[in-house]
């Protein structure tokens, strides 16, 4: 029997309007409070210490918001929450439990304290025990947060989640949806498949998500379809064997000495004929031999092929030298010295010099 019989079609049923919200829960929801105390401890690391000392104070404000106490034991290294008398919502304990795991992870207030909204989940997923080479571990865990903590960036915008990677685990904090793509992205990331696959399908996913028209049809043909290679592939035989055709039949059997014998007709012959066809086919192995090897010794005496000689190229007309021209200059420079006068200049200058005599006189 249909509840609801003025309804048309039961899908508009299950449809979500776009913006709705759940109303908080108030005290009028729970006036009576609480019939038992519930109360979370959780151990954290001894570099955690110092801030939360720190932070203390504010984690004990929020929560007495809600009415839940917060008792920080340094000696133990330990976090305590429990209910009062005056706490309404069932569900906060549970929220505060998950805080102080958060802060224990590394998790700084601001973020961890956002856990106590309605609409906002916690995922504390432990990797630590899914690969067991440490080497391998922390490669594939610097893979995920990328370089420049660029990847883990990626991720936190595609999810709307806060990511924080600390030791052997991942904590996120974000909407019920992005939880599970972040736990997905992280499970794949330690089992080697690269983050960045994951990413291009989540920014495929959130362009679809725009049309309307799409949110009810299936969106594998529109997602990338990645393809596992194995990489260290097994070394291949230099030798292959090539395994012959099924038959049946079995091979046949092979001849036997005295069938060869028959074959050729050395059966027939008689012992002295045998040896000395024997003694005629090793002679003529060794003479074979012979043969080889003197052909061997004489490749030493064999001359090397020669290069053909390549004559020079005659001068071109252009360049020829004038040897007549250039004998002339070399007599010429012979006779006359280097700084010395000319016979002609040599008289001239001896009748000035009788000249300038005589008028001394």
């Amino acid at each position: 029997m249909n509840p609801w019989p003025n309804s048309g079609d039961e899908s508009e049923l299950l449809t979500v309007p776009d913006g709705w919200k759940e109303p908080a829960f108030s005290k009028e929801d729970n006036p009576r409070g609480l019939l038992e105390e519930s109360s979370f401890a959780t151990l954290f690391p001894k570099y955690r210490e110092a801030y939360l000392k720190e932070c203390w104070p504010l984690v004990q404000k929020a929560l007495n918001e809600h009415h839940i106490n917060a008792t920080l034991d340094l000696i133990e290294g330990s976090m305590t929450v429990c209910t009062t008398k005056k706490t309404f919502d069932p569900y906060i304990i549970i929220r505060a439990r998950d805080l102080i795991k958060l802060l224990a992870r590394s998790v700084s207030f601001e973020q961890a304290v956002r856990i106590l909204q309605d609409d906002v989940a916690c995922d504390i997923i432990k990797i630590g025990s899914l690969v067991r080479n440490k080497e391998r571990f922390v490669k594939r865990r610097q893979r995920l947060i990328g370089p420049k903590g660029s990847t883990l960036k990626a991720l936190e915008l595609l999810t709307n989640c806060y990511i924080m990677v600390q030791g052997n685990t991942v904590s996120a904090i974000g909407p019920f949806s992005g939880l599970k793509e972040v736990r997905k992205v992280v499970l794949d990331t330690m089992k080697n498949i690269h983050p960045i696959y994951n990413i291009k399908t989540l920014m495929i996913k959130r362009e679809l998500a725009k049309d309307s028209e799409l949110r009810s049809q299936s969106w594998e043909r529109f997602l990338p379809q990645f393809k596992h290679k194995n990489v260290n592939k097994r070394k291949e035989p230099k030798k292959k064997t090539v395994k012959k055709e099924y038959t049946p039949f079995p091979p046949p059997q092979p001849e036997s000495q005295v069938d060869k014998e028959l074959a050729s007709g050395e059966y027939f012959l008689k012992a002295s004929q045998k040896k000395r066809q024997k003694m005629e086919a090793i002679k003529a192995k060794q003479a074979e031999a012979v043969s080889k090897r003197q052909e061997e010794r004489n490749k030493a005496f064999i001359p090397p092929k020669e290069k053909p000689v390549v004559k020079p190229k005659e001068a071109s007309t252009e360049n020829k030298i004038d040897v007549a021209a250039i004998k002339e200059k070399v007599k010429k420079a012979k006779n006359k010295k280097l700084g010395a006068l000319s016979a002609e200049e040599v008289k001239l200058k001896m009748e000035t010099d009788e000249k300038k005599k005589k008028k001394k006189k």
